[in-house]
């Protein structure tokens, strides 16, 4: 399983969470190897070029979808380099204020937004990074004029968002969960189809009018394009038995995460829709890779 991202990251995790599993299922070791670089795209590329023989695959995340409309030039295509295997794993987002803006609901946000074009801030984990273009999403669905301030991951973001000097943010559940519950962050809504266990008070994007902001945050794992179809079936299987145990699924609830699973088709409309969708995103708000 080639994850390509640095160590400690969601798909770094998640993957080593699973490769004890698969082993003992398969009777095979599994390992997880990191080759991170550009974003994701250098792993990528060399799993792209990996002999379709199933014994290398990519265990990537949301931003294989966001890369290619961001990079037009990348060596790889990313539906006919590759064969879908499965979904593992899917993580919500919400759309978190600063308790000091005086905004209480989606609706009452977007006026504010909407009184005051150009005033309002909000962070993002970097240039071109998943929280940059779902929040430039949520501007186009709203037609507000937020802000966009940059950082150099999550750290910076976090901290001056809770400090004030950006009031709003998209922000992952597992991140954020600590500030809501102590009151240093407001959450709005989430992202996802439907409203979480854990904050079941806060509606959805979806429920406050915006049908078109659903947004999950998901890990996957694709082939070399020209796997054999067994194999993909196999590896399919496997995954989604694995995802369903119950110490995964343990895990998985401690990490925010929650297993889906299901078919390889699922994991190629979702590609789909998401290649799509980012790209529009991306020409909309004249975003370019730094």
């Amino acid at each position: 399983m080639l994850v390509p991202y640095t160590p400690g990251t969601g798909a770094d995790i998640l993957s080593r969470l699973l490769g004890p599993t698969l082993t003992r299922l398969w009777k095979t070791p599994v390992v997880t190897e990191n080759r991170p670089g550009a974003s994701g795209n250098i792993g990528a590329d060399l799993v792209a070029h990996a002999a379709p023989d199933g014994y290398t695959f990519l265990f990537t995340a949301t931003s294989f979808a966001t890369n290619p409309p961001l990079n037009p030039h990348l060596p790889f295509d990313p539906v006919t380099s590759f064969a879908p295997v499965a979904v593992v794993a899917a993580s919500s987002m919400g759309l978190m204020l600063n308790p000091s803006v005086p905004a209480r609901t989606v609706r009452e946000f977007v006026e504010l937004a909407r009184r005051a074009p150009g005033e309002l801030h909000y962070g993002s984990t970097g240039n071109g990074a998943p929280q940059h273009l779902t929040m430039e999403l949520v501007k186009l669905e709203t037609g507000t004029d937020l802000v966009h301030v940059p950082y150099k991951g999550s750290g910076g973001a976090m901290s001056d968002l809770v400090a004030g000097h950006v009031q709003a943010m998209v922000v992952s559940i597992q991140t954020a969960a600590p500030y809501i519950v102590s009151g240093r962050l407001r959450m709005l809504a989430v992202l996802s189809e439907h409203r979480l266990r854990a904050f079941a008070d806060v509606p959805t994007l979806a429920e406050a009018g915006y049908p078109g902001l659903v947004v999950d945050t998901w890990y996957a794992v694709f082939a070399p394009a020209g796997t054999p179809a067994a194999i993909i079936t196999r590896v399919n299987a496997a995954l989604d038995q694995a995802i369903h145990q119950p110490d995964i699924r343990t895990q998985l609830d401690r990490q925010g995460l929650a297993p889906v699973g299901g078919p390889p088709e699922r994991l190629a409309n979702t590609l789909r829709r998401d290649l799509d969708r980012w790209a529009r995103v991306i020409a909309a708000a004249h975003i370019k890779a730094d």
